[in-house]
């Protein structure tokens, strides 16, 4: 890639960052809004779920539209109405507006994941896109890792000071990736793409998603989605109720944990995959967080807690980017298309994990845990038997 291909894909991969720094933000302080609000487990489950309810169904659309009305104007649309749901979401006390606001922020990233994924595989080629990839994955946990700790910060102002600066900043973004991003696809594959373009149906587009090649590695995206949902989105609750820590302690530990993931990203995953495989990779990677969230519930010191954190974000964040690069080694010229089920897919995981982790929260604050990393070996079983490596033509 020459350096006006690596400047845009670095501008594509900072409306993802900016996307979760947001939702980064917000993590630390969510605890402080349940109390404020007299919320239950399950109703922050519910919350966590609204966003990728929404996102779920908005894929179907956004992965047909991203190939007729471009890249570029996705990505902006979907930062627009990112930074609407989280003003919504800070001015808002009834519980009702915060569903509203979680269900837009869902569209928002609909549009947005898409977006960014298809633009990172025009400007690649297969040799190289493995690294790409791995960039986007870690432009996630950049957001998260980021978003806590100035979340932390910003919280001494106000519990809802982080959602206010997230519109902000989203919406600067979406201003600079309109006047500055060349879009990666052409005005006459465009008008080609809308000329042919068909009306997205959920049942056709998840009845393909089910052929063999497509079917195991995006069930892989759901049970890790469902997994680590789980973990990532209880975890203010839990070490809140069971530990007791304070804002600054969760932002701490988060940070800490994101970071780990973001070195071995930026520094492992593309070793990794040349010398073990995307296949293997994702095997490991899938134990390793089941065994470390099942040890998460037996622990009770702050530092503790940070090791065991730092190991499950570091093999999250080793796995989301492998199951990426190999739904877009076998997806051929469907890279639009398999963009969008690997958003679904995982959508469909985040709606249903939190939702039953709440629910369990209420009955058990460690059983969520427990539960996540059953699921999570469950799909390292399945992973085992029946992951094939991809066959590129």
């Amino acid at each position: 890639m020459n350096r006006k291909e690596k400047v845009s894909i670095a501008l594509a991969l900072f409306s993802l960052f900016i996307a979760y720094l947001g939702i980064g933000l917000a993590s630390p302080v969510m605890p402080s809004i349940a109390k404020d609000l007299n919320l239950s487990g399950a109703i922050v489950g519910y919350l966590f779920a609204a966003m990728a309810f929404s996102q779920f169904l908005a894929s179907p659309f956004t992965g047909v539209w991203v190939d007729s009305i471009g890249r570029k104007k996705m990505m902006v649309i979907g930062l627009l109405i990112f930074s609407f749901s989280e003003a919504l979401f800070g001015f808002s006390n009834e519980t009702w507006l915060l569903f509203v606001s979680r269900l837009l922020g869902g569209i928002g990233a609909a549009f947005i994941m898409p977006a960014v994924v298809t633009y990172i595989a025009d400007k690649t080629t297969l040799a190289n896109r493995a690294k790409a990839l791995g960039y986007q994955s870690a432009a996630i946990s950049l957001g998260f890792i980021i978003g806590p700790g100035i979340g932390g910060f910003i919280a001494e102002f106000g519990i809802r000071a982080p959602f206010f600066f997230a519109t902000a900043i989203s919406l600067i973004t979406a201003i600079v990736i309109f006047l500055i991003l060349d879009d990666s696809i052409s005005t006459k594959q465009l008008q080609k793409n809308r000329s042919s373009a068909v009306r997205p149906a959920f049942i056709q587009e998840f009845k393909k998603s089910v052929q063999p090649q497509y079917f195991t590695p995006l069930l892989v995206v759901f049970v890790l989605a469902f997994g680590l949902a789980v973990y990532e989105m209880m975890f203010a609750l839990f070490v809140d109720e069971k530990l007791g820590f304070t804002i600054r302690d969760i932002s701490v530990i988060i940070t800490v944990g994101s970071i780990a993931g973001v070195v071995a990203q930026i520094l492992f995953f593309d070793k990794m995959v040349n010398v073990i495989g995307e296949r293997m990779l994702i095997n490991l990677t899938l134990l390793s967080s089941a065994i470390f969230i099942f040890i998460s519930v037996l622990i009770d010191g702050y530092w503790t807690m940070i090791v065991i954190t730092s190991i499950v974000f570091f093999s999250g964040d080793i796995l989301r980017p492998a199951v990426t690069t190999f739904l877009s080694k076998i997806a051929g010229k469907n890279q639009g298309y398999i963009a969008d089920m690997n958003s679904a897919y995982t959508s469909l995981g985040i709606i249903i994990g939190p939702i039953i982790g709440g629910i369990l929260f209420d009955v058990n604050i460690n059983m969520p845990y427990v539960f996540a990393a059953v699921v999570l070996v469950t799909a390292f079983i399945i992973s085992s038997a029946k992951l094939k490596t991809p066959h590129l033509n």
